[in-house]
């Protein structure tokens, strides 16, 4: 057998290896990106849309980030989804500045938010940093809550009694209320690597992870610069990010809160060609939720407000329309 010290050496030299191969990776990745990032002729740099900076205290103290960009009632306070952030609204932010009183929160280990281990990760968690969002920011005037994906899971776990009285509109994009490990084959490729939990898995995400977002985050026809973008926000989350908030699709069912929201103007929009929550998943929203819009994106993938940013602005137009 070999001795302890010989087995130390081969695995310390296994992960040495390792480590090379994903910094050659790391530097390989961040050339492609660079050059990328100078090919996609941006009027307004992605990530350089930035407001007025404010951290809101959590139950269990976690410092959640927002901004605001200040303007005339309603407040949109829009929420990001799954390994995130506040640039996931770029489009939205640009066209809805000056109309209405935008606020971004990011969730918590989500972007400039502070860091939570896995047993403050769950969406109760997320939704009470929403509402402590909404009583600190949005004190005046009707709220329009936007989600997407795991955002807009987050508003559904929010508290009933805010819907119909202190939110009176919802856009819920890309999203799902329950079933989605089940019905996700996005969900279903990633388990195996996230249950793998290694150092490999933060390598991995290095190594042509503009190819992965693109075939399971967008659909076929999809401009090369959003995939892009949502390449370079995806890859600034932390790999703590992916461990510590999977287990909240699990055993998701969030379907006791959709009669409260039915008391909004609410607007449900997802791409034909989502595979992360599937289409499937938002007709049903739709259905159970007495009054809203089921908007088709045709052709989109789970990164609608990128891909598709158009649309998804005047979804969520109507909604400001509807409700003033």
């Amino acid at each position: 057998m070999r001795s302890v010290a010989a087995r130390v050496a081969a695995t310390a030299g296994a992960f040495a290896a390792a480590g090379v191969a994903g910094a050659a990776a790391t530097r390989l990745k961040n050339r492609q990106t660079e050059r990328r990032r100078l090919t996609r002729g941006e009027e307004v740099p992605f990530g350089s849309v930035r407001g007025d900076s404010y951290y809101v205290s959590a139950a269990d103290d976690v410092p959640i980030h927002v901004e605001i960009d200040e303007g005339p009632a309603p407040t949109i306070v829009f929420v990001h989804g799954w390994m995130c952030d506040l640039d996931t609204w770029h489009f939205q932010r640009l066209a809805l500045r000056g109309h209405a009183r935008l606020v971004f929160m990011e969730q918590r280990s989500h972007g400039r938010s502070g860091r939570t281990g896995p047993r403050n990760s769950s969406l109760h968690d997320m939704a009470d940093d929403l509402r402590r969002v909404i009583d600190t920011h949005a004190t005046e005037g009707p709220v329009v809550l936007v989600g997407h994906s795991m955002g807009g899971m987050t508003i559904m776990q929010l508290a009933p009694e805010l819907f119909g009285d202190r939110v009176t509109g919802v856009v819920l994009v890309s999203t799902s209320a329950g079933q989605l490990m089940r019905r996700s084959p996005a969900l279903r490729f990633a388990v195996p690597l996230i249950k793998a939990a290694t150092p490999l898995l933060d390598w991995g995400r290095e190594f042509n992870s503009y190819s992965v977002i693109r075939r399971w985050a967008f659909g076929p026809h999809a401009q090369p610069a959003a995939v892009d973008m949502a390449d370079e926000m995806i890859l600034r989350a932390p790999t703590s990010v992916i461990l510590n908030f999977h287990d909240n699709f699990v055993e998701l069912d969030l379907g006791a809160g959709l009669g409260a929201i039915s008391r909004c103007r609410t607007s449900v929009v997802c791409g034909t060609q989502d595979v992360m929550t599937p289409f499937s998943h938002s007709r049903w929203l739709a259905r159970h939720i007495e009054g809203s819009e089921l908007v088709p994106v045709n052709e989109a993938g789970h990164m609608v407000m990128l891909e598709e940013h158009e649309q998804v602005t005047e979804a969520i137009e109507r909604v400001l329309k509807d409700i003033a």
